[in-house]
């Protein structure tokens, strides 16, 4: 299991269990995968509850009328194992982001024939996109020889204590500016040795040399949201919205909450992209009933929440449905891929609907949900992909 992700698995594992323990009609899945009727449970015990916008309301309008397993996703010039991979737009070109990336043995071109043993690693990296999923060149790569391996996408910095037990979990580039080529990366800082969460940040990110380079980060300490203070945000999603003139971003709770349902709980904040290098600008979202402001959240729970028990996971516009769509992984760890819905990104979001359910590789993780939507604007066929156990997995659904 790579180290970013992991903060996410133990939080739906907890909830898991508790789950497990409670009578089956409480959360179980109904039949009848990739149609409507095959939800994603929100647990009927937290109805009660006087506000809850995390619940799904109305039905899903989607009707799946087919899913194919593509294969596993591959470099080209490269070859490592590695998690996320995260896609954004940056002035047209397309990139994903990678989480940590361990590098294959010398010489060896495809990660699916790699030796054991640890070969070196990066704790990010970044690959161009292609019209063939399954398929992505990596940049930034170093000198090694006969393959050269990525290297690091978000530099450490030692005037702030960093060292390579540090990890920079990012989600997908958000662009700032297409005539300068410039986007935002949003990240958690974590750390190695105790597990800690320091904070979320945000780095500019500008193409240079036809490669997106980080070449700012922010705050005294590389992050602005202070972990054990404020929500991660961020760190789950981060979406440029091309419909406003917004990037959205969400995270879980602070390190201070902590316990069921409480941590499992993900937050909201906008920017407008123009923006996205001031943090006075930001605006955080504190429930349907209050709406946006500028002060930064400080209550956390049902009512400030936008999702709950999700984990990381990817939101774009699908034309063909005229509405957000949101792919995330199922909370108990299991493989199930699930899409849900919005007209709005502040929500109601729409009950899940599973359309597949992968078997984890050697007993492995299956997490972080990615979309692909640039290889059909149309919106009626969807690639998606996700992280089993090191391997980058892509399914394609097509919607009737």
């Amino acid at each position: 299991m790579l180290v970013h992700g992991l903060h996410h698995i133990l939080l739906v594992l907890v909830t898991t269990l508790i789950l497990l323990t409670l009578p089956a009609q409480c959360w179980l899945a109904r039949p009848g995968p990739g149609s409507s009727h095959w939800h994603h449970q929100h647990p009927s015990y937290r109805l009660d509850l006087d506000i809850d916008n995390t619940k799904p309301e109305g039905e899903s309008p989607l009707n799946v009328r087919n899913v194919e397993r593509l294969g596993f996703q591959v470099a080209n010039n490269s070859a490592s194992h590695r998690d996320l991979g995260f896609t954004g737009k940056i002035a047209g070109q397309w990139y994903a982001v990678f989480g940590d990336t361990l590098w294959c043995a010398p010489g060896v071109t495809n990660f699916l024939e790699d030796t054991p043993g640890f070969h070196g690693m990066v704790r990010d990296s970044i690959s161009l996109l292609t019209d063939d999923p399954l398929t992505v060149v990596d940049l930034n790569l170093n000198d090694d020889d006969p393959v050269p391996h990525q290297k690091q996408l978000i530099p450490f910095n030692e005037k702030w204590g960093e060292t390579n037990q540090y990890g920079f979990g990012g989600t997908s580039f958000c662009e700032t500016d297409a005539e300068t080529a410039t986007a935002a990366l949003y990240y958690l800082v974590n750390v190695n040795e105790n597990g800690g969460l320091l904070g979320a940040g945000v780095a500019k990110v500008e193409v240079k040399n036809n490669t997106p380079t980080v070449t700012q980060r922010f705050g005294d300490r590389g992050f602005w949201w202070d972990s054990n203070t404020t929500a991660k945000y961020g760190d789950q999603c981060a979406y440029r919205d091309e419909r406003s003139e917004y990037i959205y971003i969400w995270g879980g709770p602070p390190n201070s909450i902590t316990g069921w349902p409480h941590s499992s709980y993900a937050y909201l904040a906008r920017v407008k992209a123009k923006d996205a290098f001031d943090l006075n600008k930001y605006e955080y979202f504190w429930g349907r009933q209050q709406g946006w402001k500028s002060e930064v959240l400080s209550k956390f729970d049902a009512e400030t929440a936008v999702w709950w028990a999700v984990g990381q996971g990817q939101v774009a516009w699908n034309e063909y449905y005229q509405c957000y769509m949101l792919v995330h992984l199922s909370a108990f760890g299991d493989g199930a891929v699930y899409l849900r819905t919005a007209q709005s990104l502040e929500g109601p979001w729409t009950p899940d609907v599973q359309v597949y359910k992968s078997e984890p590789i050697e007993g492995g993780l299956v997490y972080a949900g990615v979309q692909h939507p640039y290889l059909d604007p149309t919106g009626q066929t969807l690639v998606l992909s996700f992280t089993n156990n090191n391997h980058i997995e892509v399914i394609k659904v097509a919607f009737a």
